[in-house]
């Protein structure tokens, strides 16, 4: 167990902020950088064999990457962030539904 984590630790020891920024792109004049959230985690474990299990051991591990835009520099010198209206939507989702139960909690409060 102990050599599958070390080998884990050593195949994400560069994982930084490059997995959040792209390399910049020339698209129609312009500069683009891809911008990214990313996550993952890693997680074991083992237990010793008892009566009534034998001992067992396991691990796993996932990860998420959500595109969330591009910075853009035009000709001018300008640099702007364009958001992913995609990723736009899905990361607002549970706010306005956090925000329409709130506001539902209190009406139901008043009454």
């Amino acid at each position: 167990m102990a050599e599958a984590f070390s080998s884990l630790v050593d195949a994400f020891r560069t994982v930084g902020v490059s997995r959040a920024y792209g390399d910049a792109v020339q698209l129609g004049g312009e500069e683009l950088i891809p911008v990214a959230l990313v996550s993952f985690g890693f997680g074991g474990g083992s237990a010793p064999a008892s009566d009534d299990a034998p001992a067992g051991a396991g691990g796993g591990g996932g990860g998420f990457v959500l595109p969330l835009g591009v910075y853009a520099r035009s000709q001018g010198g300008c640099i702007v962030f364009r958001p992913n209206p995609i990723a736009l939507l899905v990361g607002l989702a549970p706010v306005v539904c956090a925000a329409g139960l709130t506001l539902r909690g209190i009406l139901h409060a008043r009454r």
